[in-house]
C-alpha cells in the first residue's frame, strides 16, 4: 500500500490494484459462455411454456 501524508498530518492509504489482463478479441475462456447461453435459452423456453399452460387453464 502507498501511504501519503496530507495537510494537517493525516495519513491517506491507497490500495494497490491488480494488473489488468487484456484478452484478444473473440477469445473466450472455456466453454462456460456457451453453457450459460444454452441454459438461459432453456430457462426462457420453460418459463414461456409454463406461462402458456397457466393462461390456457385460466382462460
Amino acid at each position: 500500500m502507498q501511504v501519503t501524508k496530507e495537510d494537517g498530518g493525516r495519513l491517506n492509504a491507497f490500495a494497490t490494484e491488480p494488473r489488468m489482463v487484456v484478452m484478444e478479441a473473440g477469445k473466450a475462456r472455456g466453454g462456460a459462455n456457451k453453457v450459460l447461453l444454452i441454459g438461459g435459452l432453456a430457462l426462457v423456453a420453460v418459463l414461456l411454456a409454463v406461462a402458456a399452460l397457466i393462461s390456457r387453464t385460466h382462460a
